[in-house]
Order: C-alpha cells, then structure tokens, then sequence
C-alpha cells in the first residue's frame, strides 16, 4: 500500500503539477477558458492514451473495396441442392502469391475478380471434392464472473457504465443475495467448492432457473467442481468469483436493473455444472481443373446440435439463426471425396474492410484488466502475463473520472468512449513529455512488482 501511493504520487501529483505549470496557460488560451489545470495518472493517462489512440486509427482509416468470387456447386442426384463456396488464392492456383490479391479470397480490382471468371467458365464447368471434413465440435461453458467481466456483460446487455454496474453488484452484495464483487477471480476456491450444493440448492426458490437447480440436484452434476477448470486454489487472489449465495429473502425488494443483473450471476453460475455445448462442423473443399492451373472453393457450415449449458445461458442470437439446417450439413451426408460436383454459375461478391471499434465501457474495463497484451515487447509481455492496470476496485472510477474531468466523452445511450478536446490536448502534451505515462509498458510492470511484494 505504501509503495503504490508512493508511484502515483510521484508519477501523478508530480507530473500533474509541472504540466499543469509549463503548458496550462497555452491550453487555457487555446480552449479559451481562464486556466487549464492539466491531470496527469499513472493509469488514467494510459486509458487516455488507449482510447486517443484508437480513435485516430478510425480517423485515419480508409475504407477499401475488395472483390470475392463465389461459385455454386450442384450437387449430383440432387436437383435443388445447391453449395456455396468461396474462391481462395492457394498453391496451384494461377494467382497464388501475386499482386492483384486484397488477401487469398479477395482482389483488389473487380476486374480481376471477373477474369478469374472467365478463365473458370472456358474448361467444362465441373468441380471435384477433394476434401469434406465432419468434426464434432464442443464449447465448456465460461468461467465465472469477476467484476471485469460482468461489467463488459452490463454494458454490452443493459447499456450502463462500469461504475453503475459496480454498485448494482455492490447492492446485490449487501442484500446477501451475491458474494463480494470486487474480484479478480473467475474460478472458486476449493473449500468453496466442496460445499457448493448448499448455494444450488437454497436456489430451488429461484422460479426462472427451479428447473435447471432440480436437474443439477437430481444428477448431482456438481460433484465434480473441485476437478475442474472451474476450481483453482492459485487463480483466487483475495476473493473467489461473484457467486449467488442461495439466500432470496431480499429477491422481492429488487428494481428491474438489480433484478436482471441477478440473474445474470445465477446463469453464468448454473451454466458450470451443466454439460458443454455441442455443434457439428462440416467443411468442404472443391477443385476446378483448368489447364495447368487448379483453382480450390471452400465452404464451411456450423450447427448447434445438443445446446447443453447454452439452456441456461441463453442461445446467442447468430446461432439461432445458424440453426435452421444449411444445405452443406444435410448433404454432407451424401458427398464423399472425390465425388464430381458441377458449377451452377460464379459470381462476383463486394467486400468493405471494416475500421477498429471503439472502445464501450465495458470493454475497456477488460483491456484494462487485459492490458498486459497491448504491449509490443514479446518478452516483456510474456513476463507481466496476467497483469492489468489498476485494479478491480478502481478501474469504473478511473473511466468516470477522466469522463467527469472532460477528458473523454461517455455516450449513456450505447456506452461508447470517444476523446473530448481537452483530453486530445493532454494526450498530445503527455506524448511530447512523458510518453512513457501513454504506455501501458511502465504501469503495467509496476503493476507486477506490487503483485510481486503482495505474494512476498
């Protein structure tokens, strides 16, 4: 505790203040106020370095147009059925390696896209599947919350900021219904998971998960916990994950928000105890001989067939759309390799790149958390693996105040993070200064040798 008020209060106080003396006035005159006081962090001026940064990547981004080529594949003895596959530049193929690609399964010019086509359509329009790959594929469910990452859930589901999520936890702590939510952990500590039935079965009074509890009771699905990626006496710090304690005396005096955040924690934690998700993956691979050259498509299909703990937790919303049958999968039954396909027709598909994403709330919380992999150094970043800046109990402050102190803007309706004037202006005066404060490289080590001394 020592040394960590002692780095912020020479790295923030200090630098805080012979910024604020060297180039306050010339910020004051610029954003013509009457003075600009100029708030320097050992973490704070990091995130706004993060978000700065990102958001002149958008800035800066410009959007470039690429063109695929897409064939369709009849399939034999079926007279509707129809595969859909993408065109790649791989070995063999007459553009492999050159200059006309965007990427492997795109050109830069329509027109290229177009001869390719027809190059394609001179040789009789007939394909060969040289491969056709069936894999079963499963999903375990995610760990437990920590209160990172139930406040990028929050955001991202309710559309409230760190610290709002931070107080629901907080509220729903100290009604008993949850356990301490400042936590780092996503995983239970072994006496806890030895006594983990109670918590499940105080559940049953839960009506919208009663029938998941009795399941879990009934089977005894939890009796394994403590062997399991789900219980790991080294990964809880001071405190295990955010867990239901099972007591819903206070259920009823919940508001909407509190409610739904509830249960929230009462699915991610059911969701352990039951079965992974599983899917059956197919992909196909097909190849059209032309002259020397041999030109390969590519499709791939995923289906959820046995939804397992995704019951619990809920189906994501592109899976069930996934889920009506795909051609691919029924037929994949009846291809085998080397069957002979032939080709309906190709066409020519336009694609966009896409800029990065800003930052929301919630996910700058994880990078935060995360911030250990932001740093370009390999060696160094493998050395803070697992080291954040700033800590669980402090990070949804650290966004508040940089929003409070107009350094960055916080949209309430999406929980998108942009930088305000003001914060572009620090960001600059700390570049030329202190650009080591910018860099999640120093904070982060530091980060590590406090966690150093905590461990003795």
């Amino acid at each position: 505790a020592y040394l960590r008020a002692k780095e912020d209060y020479l790295m923030g106080i200090n630098f805080s203040r012979v910024l604020t003396l060297r180039y306050g006035p010339s910020v004051a005159s610029y954003l013509r106020e009457k003075r600009a006081v100029l708030s320097v962090g050992r973490v704070m001026t990091c995130v706004l370095g993060m978000v700065v940064r990102r958001e002149r990547e958008i800035r800066e981004f410009v959007k470039t147009p690429f063109y695929r080529v897409i064939g369709s594949f009849d399939v034999p003895d079926h007279e509707t059925a129809v595969i859909e596959a993408e065109w790649r530049a791989v070995e063999g193929s007459r553009y492999f390696g050159t200059p006309a690609l965007y990427k492997e399964n795109g050109f830069k010019e329509h027109r290229t896209a177009e001869e390719l086509i027809r190059f394609l359509s001179a040789d009789p329009m007939e394909g060969t599947l040289i491969a056709l790959d069936k894999k079963k594929e499963t999903k375990n469910p995610p760990l437990l919350y920590n209160l990172a990452e139930i406040q990028n859930d929050c955001s991202k589901m309710f559309k409230i900021s760190p610290d709002e999520t931070l107080q629901v936890a907080q509220d729903l702590y100290e009604r008993k219904l949850t356990t301490y939510p400042r936590t780092d952990a996503r995983v239970l500590s072994t006496p806890v998971a030895k006594e983990i039935h109670k918590n499940i079965s105080r559940l049953r009074g839960y009506e919208p998960t009663s029938d998941f509890v009795e399941q879990i009771l009934d089977r005894k699905l939890y009796g394994n916990i403590a062997g399991t990626q789900y219980t790991d006496d080294a990964k809880v710090t001071d405190h295990y994950a955010i867990i239901p304690t099972g007591q819903l005396t206070e259920l009823g005096k919940l508001n909407t928000l509190q409610k739904s955040v509830f249960d929230l924690i009462v699915r991610r934690f059911l969701s352990v105890f039951y079965p992974a998700a599983e899917y059956q993956n197919v992909k196909m691979t097909a190849v059209v001989d032309v002259g020397e050259n041999k030109e390969r498509f590519y499709a791939s299909a995923r289906v959820l067939k046995i939804p397992g703990y995704l019951e619990i937790a809920g189906i994501p919303k592109k899976e069930e759309e996934d889920s009506d049958p795909k051609e691919l999968l029924h037929l994949a039954d009846q291809l085998k390799k080397g069957d002979e396909i032939s080709v309906d027709g190709y066409e020519v598909k336009e694609g966009k790149t896409s800029p990065p994403k800003r930052y929301t709330s919630g996910s700058m919380v994880l990078a935060m958390e995360n911030a250990g992999q932001l740093i370009e150094d390999e060696e160094l970043r493998e050395q803070i693996k697992g080291s954040g800046i700033g800590t669980s109990a402090t990070r949804a402050e650290i966004i508040k105040k940089l929003v409070r102190i107009h350094y960055l803007n916080l949209n309430k309706r999406t929980q998108v993070l942009t930088p305000e004037n003001l914060g572009e202006m620090v960001f600059e005066v700390v570049s030329m200064t202190v650009p080591a404060l910018l860099n999640p490289k120093m904070t982060a080590s530091w980060e590590k040798g406090l966690d150093g001394i905590t461990r003795g």
